[in-house]
C-alpha cells in the first residue's frame, strides 16, 4: 500500500469516527426525548384515570352501577330502564365497574379507587342469594332473589370480582361471600360437569347444560381463577377435572365436531327458547376451543387439547359463501337454520321479522377468531411442561410494539374525558323499549348518555399502557 493510500485511509477512518462521535449525542438526546414524551403521557394517563374513577363513582346507586345514565342521571338503563334501586349484575355492570376501579387501584395506587370497588363488592353482596349467586339485577327494594343466573357472566362475573378484590383488601364480608360463592358453584356443577342455565331446577331448558352465551365457559374461567387464587382447595381442582371431561364428551361426532348451544339430561342438543334449536354451532365451537385451551393452561394435562383439531377443521368447512358463519347449523344436512318467534322456520335471514333480524345474531365473522384460536392451539401444543410456565412472557420489542400501537388510542380517550372527568356517548342511539306485547319494529331513541361499557373500556385501555410503560422500564 503507498504512503498516499494509506493516508487517504486514515483520513476516511478519521472522518467515520468523528461523524459517528458527533451524532451519538443526538440520538442520546432524541432518546431521551422520545422516553420524556413517554412518561409525560402516562402522567397525562394516570391524571385522566384518577380523574374518571372520581367522576364515575358518582353515578353510582348503593354502592353499585347500571348500563347507561343520562349525564344528568335523572335517567338509568339496564337491559331495560331501571329505577333508583336497582343494579346491574350483568357485566358492563356492577362487577365489571368494581374490576375497573381494581385495575385503576393497582396502576396508580389511588386509594379512592379502592374504596369505590370495595363499596362494588359490599352492593353485591347485599344482593347475594341463599344459594350463594346472583340474579341479572339487584332490587335494594327486594331482596327475595331465588335464582342464580349463569347467563350472560352475570353470577360468574360477581365471583371473578369478589376473588379479585379478595386478594388486595383484608375485608371479612368479602372473604366469606367469596367462599360461599365458590361452593355454589361447586354445588351447582351437573353430574355431567358443565354447567345450567339457571339454578335451583325450573323444570324447562334452564335445567340444561348450556354453553350460550358463554355461560359454561365463563363458569369454567371463574374455576381456573378459583384455582390459582385458592390452590389448596381441591374441591375446585376436581370440578375443573370434570368440567374438562364435560368438554371432550359433549362435542359432537364427525362430521359435525362442533358442539351446541344447549345439551339436555341425556347430552343431546336441545331446544332452549323458540327461535334456539337443537343444532351445531360455530360460534360455540370457537368460544370452546379456546376453553380447552384454557385448561390446558390450567391443568397441564395434553389429552385435554384432542377434540381441537376436528373442530378447526369442521369450523373451516362450514364457513357459508358470504364469508360469514351461521349461529345454527342443522344436524346431518349442515344447513343454516334461521327461526322467529315462535318456532317457525324461515329459509333466509331476510325473512326473519326485524326485531329478531336485528336482537340476534345469526350470523357472525369468525375468521379473525378462527385463526386465533389456531394459533393459541398450534402453540399450545408445542409447550412442553417448562414452558408452559413461562408462557405469556413477552420480550421487550413486543411490548415496545405495543405500546407504539395503543397510544394514538390513549391520546384520543384522554382528549375526548370531560373536564369533571366523564366520558359521554354523544347522541347514543339505541333501541326503544316497547310496552309488553308490542314487538319492536324500528324505533329508536338517541340522547347523550354515559355507558359503563365505555368507562370500563377506556379503564382497561388506559391501565394496560401503564402496564406495559412499566414493563418497558424493567428492560433498561
Amino acid at each position: 500500500m503507498t504512503s498516499k493510500i494509506r493516508e487517504l485511509v486514515n483520513y476516511c477512518v478519521a472522518f467515520v469516527l468523528s461523524s459517528m462521535l458527533s451524532i451519538l449525542p443526538v440520538l442520546a438526546q432524541q432518546t431521551s426525548t422520545n422516553k420524556s414524551k413517554g412518561e409525560d403521557l402516562k402522567t397525562r394517563v394516570e391524571a385522566a384515570i384518577k380523574k374518571g374513577v372520581s367522576f364515575f363513582h358518582t353515578v353510582n346507586t348503593e354502592g353499585g352501577y347500571v348500563y347507561f345514565v343520562t349525564p344528568d342521571l335523572t335517567k338509568k338503563w339496564g337491559e331495560i330502564p331501571l329505577d333508583n334501586h336497582t343494579i346491574e349484575v350483568q357485566p358492563p355492570g356492577t362487577p365489571a365497574v368494581g374490576q375497573a376501579f381494581l385495575s385503576a387501584y393497582k396502576y396508580t395506587g389511588d386509594q379512592k379507587a379502592l374504596e369505590f370497588a370495595t363499596e362494588a363488592a359490599h352492593a353485591l353482596i347485599r344482593g347475594q342469594n341463599k344459594y350463594g349467586g346472583w340474579n341479572h339485577t339487584i332490587n335494594f327494594k327486594n331482596l327475595d332473589m331465588e335464582k342464580v343466573s349463569f347467563d350472560d357472566d352475570q353470577t360468574q362475573s360477581a365471583i371473578s370480582f369478589l376473588m379479585a378484590i379478595d386478594q388486595e383488601v383484608n375485608d371479612e364480608l368479602i372473604q366469606k361471600a367469596t367462599q360461599r360463592a365458590l361452593k355454589m358453584m361447586v354445588t351447582t356443577q351437573l353430574s355431567n360437569g358443565g354447567w345450567p342455565h339457571k339454578y335451583p331446577e325450573q323444570g324447562n331448558y334452564h335445567d340444561y347444560a348450556t354453553f350460550n352465551d358463554g355461560g359454561i365457559n365463563d363458569c369454567i374461567r371463574v374455576m381456573i381463577e378459583a384455582f390459582q387464587f385458592y390452590p389448596e382447595d381441591e374441591a375446585i381442582e376436581k370440578s375443573l377435572r370434570k368440567a374438562a371431561r364435560f368438554m371432550n364428551i359433549s362435542q359432537l361426532p364427525p362430521p359435525q365436531p362442533g358442539w351446541a348451544q344447549q345439551y339436555n339430561e341425556f347430552l343431546q342438543p336441545a331446544w332452549a327458547r323458540t327461535f334456539e334449536p337443537p343444532a351445531v354451532c360455530p360460534a360455540v365451537t370457537v368460544n370452546n376451543i379456546n376453553t380447552l385451551i384454557d385448561l390446558y393452561h390450567a391443568l397441564g394435562q395434553k389429552t385435554i387439547l384432542e377434540p381441537i383439531p376436528d373442530a378447526l377443521r369442521w369450523l373451516r368447512e362450514i364457513k357459508m359463501e358470504n364469508g360469514m358463519w351461521a349461529r345454527f347449523v342443522e344436524l346431518g344436512t349442515g344447513k343454516p337454520l334461521y327461526y322467529d318467534r315462535p318456532r317457525i322456520r324461515v329459509e333466509r335471514l331476510e325473512d326473519l321479522h326485524p326485531e329478531r333480524r336485528t336482537g340476534y345474531g345469526y350470523q357472525s365473522d369468525l375468521q379473525a377468531r378462527l385463526e386465533a384460536s389456531t394459533a393459541r392451539y398450534e402453540k399450545a401444543i408445542g409447550l412442553t411442561a417448562e414452558a408452559l410456565i413461562k408462557e405469556g412472557l413477552q420480550t421487550k420489542e413486543e411490548v415496545a410494539k405495543r405500546l407504539e400501537e395503543i397510544s394514538p388510542q390513549v391520546i384520543q380517550i384522554i382528549n375526548e374525558q370531560e373536564n369533571t372527568g366523564a366520558w359521554i356517548t354523544k347522541n347514543d342511539t339505541f333501541k326503544k323499549r316497547m310496552p309488553d306485547g308490542v314487538r319492536w319494529n324500528g324505533q329508536y331513541l338517541t340522547m347523550d348518555r354515559i355507558s359503563s361499557e365505555v368507562f370500563n373500556k377506556n379503564i382497561s385501555l388506559l391501565t394496560t399502557y401503564i402496564d406495559l410503560n412499566n414493563q418497558l422500564n424493567k428492560f433498561d
